[in-house]
């Protein structure tokens, strides 16, 4: 129906998480129909962003430098590490200008169902930054799925005998939720995640 050339162009948005055929096609005309500066610039703007971001070799965070700016601001609390499984939940975390510590970016879960292993994320790193005597608290910050809480198991068994405080961030129900259309297990963690007020 297209061109050789079109359809190269649609099925490499196609690649792109989310985006299904129509919306690949709205997009590859979207391209062809701008101004060729338009087009130039995006394309300009993906290699170099493929070229100068990198990851941080202490946390695994996305960084045009490295360390990150979170790793090397020397106002942070540094005896404290927030694992979480991808670099979105960084920015999550960021976003509520709460947490004042370091982060460790683990890029996935333990998922024998997907064949990802403790070997395949970024568990033996965060060990290695362990080894510093600074660190007195581990939170960690895994999605509550089957495997985020499966890793983070994992990880809470590795630390424990390091002697280094691991804690979990707590689930439950989201504020404005009604009772009556939570699910049982996200009522189970709410119950567990109680505190005294």
């Amino acid at each position: 129906m297209y061109s050789d050339t079109v359809n190269k162009l649609i099925s490499q948005f196609e690649k792109l998480p989310g985006i299904g055929h129509k919306t690949a096609v709205r997009l590859a005309f979207y391209i062809l129909e701008a101004p060729a500066d338009v087009a130039n610039e995006m394309a300009k703007t993906l290699v170099d962003a493929k070229e100068k971001v990198k990851f941080c070799s202490i946390c695994y965070n996305l960084t045009e430098k490295d360390p990150c700016d979170i790793c090397s601001d020397k106002k942070r609390d540094d005896t404290t590490i927030c694992v979480v499984e991808n670099v979105k939940d960084v920015i999550a975390m960021e976003k509520t200008h709460e947490y004042k510590g370091l982060y460790h970016v683990l890029h996935g879960a333990i998922s024998p169902m997907n064949n990802i292993s403790a070997g395949d994320i970024k568990i033996k790193e965060l060990l290695s930054r362990l080894s510093d005597d600074k660190i007195k608290e581990v939170i960690l910050a895994t999605n509550p799925t089957v495997e985020g809480e499966a890793t983070a198991m994992y990880i809470s068994r590795l630390i424990k005998p390091l002697g280094i405080s691991v804690t979990r961030i707590a689930h439950g129900i989201p504020v404005g939720g009604d009772l009556e259309y939570t699910d049982e297990i996200t009522l189970i963690k709410a119950l567990e995640g109680r505190r005294e007020m």
